[in-house]
């Protein structure tokens, strides 16, 4: 159910947000309605206990296993 929001912004910000609007080919509304969605993804991510720049790290490498031998040969170039 779609429900009407009101906001108070200082003009100069509502025109830039205007030109970005027309720029991306996207209302207001859906311009602030993907970053509420953007705000709730980075929410759920977030582990507690962690800190949020590890947070939004966690999980950046899956898929990406690397090998021990792969791992020594990059030593070995790097310091030998």
């Amino acid at each position: 159910m779609k429900t009407k929001l009101t906001l108070r912004l200082e003009s100069d910000l509502i025109g830039q947000a205007k030109k970005y609007a027309r720029k991306e080919g996207k209302s207001i509304s859906q311009i602030v309605a993907d970053y509420f969605k953007a705000i709730q993804r980075r929410a759920t991510r977030q582990c507690p206990g962690l800190g949020p720049i590890t947070s939004q790290l966690r999980g950046c490498l899956k898929g990406r296993a690397v090998r021990k031998a792969d791992y020594r040969k990059h030593l070995e170039r790097k310091y030998l």
